[in-house]
């Protein structure tokens, strides 16, 4: 039934299941077998890269810059509304390959590069094509209010979000079209201020979606505060998370999604996990995949998580596995092996795991097998040869 049957020390599992047969028996002498990491964060469906902008934003120009002058996500919208669905899939599933092959079991995907009914939805209904035709877990996020569509007010958009956006999800929901676990809102200084994002998200509640948000990236917005009095299950960046609201996320069991990439590339101020970790926030962490932050790897996140945001190497495994469960409302069934969990696991040809963070971009050749509810969905083919 894909979920793990016995955890324990060999002999006493030989013994327990001495008259079993199994399909596939898998020697990991001298390997590490660890949970399927779990990529909290992504917005993986979109047509029109930004390489251009790379080089920009080399030079000087800041995210707010690139954004007023027609590019960032204004530019991925415009080519996201023109491309085809099957378009959109065929580059999604393509995506969706690459992070499995790194280690990647379960994957939060966003819509948010429509901002129109028309847009999102299929967007969402891509995202919903993959977790029905795909070996991997997703949980999806609708993210309408990604940034402010061009014509409208902020207002105008939150007014057009609750009461034409969500009410057709609702209605999508309940015929069994689509299905969607999050709502997510940029709250953010010149996009959805904190009365817009608050309005949003309680709708989204209303409607049974977990809140599970943009927050304090680039300006302090209160976002943490507003999060753990919704009832959060989790907010993404916390850049410039105040003290308070650090305080509050932990009082209210609300995960903070940490993305090291996105300060990394927009060379932001890291967020500062280590105190959100002494204050007992649940920590978990993201690839933040987008055009901005072109990253499929969950072990690079790890790595930069505790280089540049100095995590020791067992915070960033339980952050992009357990703690990115919980994120997104699935500790009980992912991310740790344990009876009665589903199978979803990551075989390494090391002896310690550690090299799976310690050997900076060297997922490819160091991952033997990822294996999605017990079934092997990628085996190296340069197996064995390390």
């Amino acid at each position: 039934d894909g979920c793990i049957k016995a955890v324990g020390q060999a002999d006493v599992i030989r013994n327990q299941f001495s008259g079993a047969t199994f399909e596939t028996i898998i020697d990991c002498s001298g390997k590490c077998v660890l949970p399927g990491l779990i990529d909290a964060h992504t917005h993986p469906v979109w047509a029109g890269d930004r390489v251009h902008e790379f080089a920009m934003k080399l030079a000087g120009a800041s995210y707010m810059e690139i954004h007023q002058a027609g590019g960032g996500i204004h530019f991925t919208v415009e080519h996201t509304r023109k491309a085809a669905e099957e378009e959109l899939f065929n580059t999604f599933k393509h995506r969706l390959e690459r992070m499995r092959r790194a280690g990647s079991t379960l994957v939060e995907c966003k819509s948010g590069y429509g901002l129109n009914l028309e847009t999102e939805l299929k967007m969402l209904r891509v995202i919903e094509r993959a977790k029905q035709s795909m070996d991997i877990g997703i949980s999806s996020t609708y993210c309408g209010a990604h940034s402010v569509p061009k014509g409208k007010t902020a207002t105008e958009a939150t007014d057009d979000i609750i009461n034409n956006h969500l009410p057709k999800l609702k209605e999508l929901k309940l015929s069994g079209e689509i299905h969607v676990n999050n709502i997510d809102v940029f709250c953010e200084k010149g996009v959805f201020d904190l009365e817009s994002t608050r309005r949003i998200l309680q709708a989204g509640k209303d409607i049974g979606l977990q809140i599970n948000f943009h927050g304090d990236e680039l300006h302090p917005m209160k976002s943490a505060e507003l999060g753990a009095e919704l009832g959060a299950r989790a907010i993404s960046h916390l850049e410039e998370v105040s003290d308070e609201g650090i305080t509050a996320m932990a009082r209210a069991k609300c995960a903070a999604v940490l993305l090291p990439t996105t300060a990394y590339i927009l060379r932001l101020k890291q967020p500062r996990a280590r105190k959100m970790l002494e204050e007992g926030v649940i920590v978990a962490l993201g690839s933040d995949f987008n055009p901005n932050a072109y990253c499929f790897s969950m072990p690079m996140v790890m790595h930069l998580a505790c280089v540049n945001m100095k995590m020791s190497m067992n915070e960033a495994l339980a952050a992009a596995t357990i703690n990115a469960a919980y994120a997104l409302g699935k500790s009980d069934t992912h991310g740790s092996i344990e009876t009665g969990k589903q199978g979803d696991l990551v075989v390494i040809n090391s002896s310690r795991w550690e090299h799976l963070i310690y050997q900076f971009g060297g997922h490819e050749a160091l991952i033997d097998y990822v294996i999605v509810k017990g079934k092997v969905i990628y085996q190296n083919e340069r197996y064995g040869t390390m």
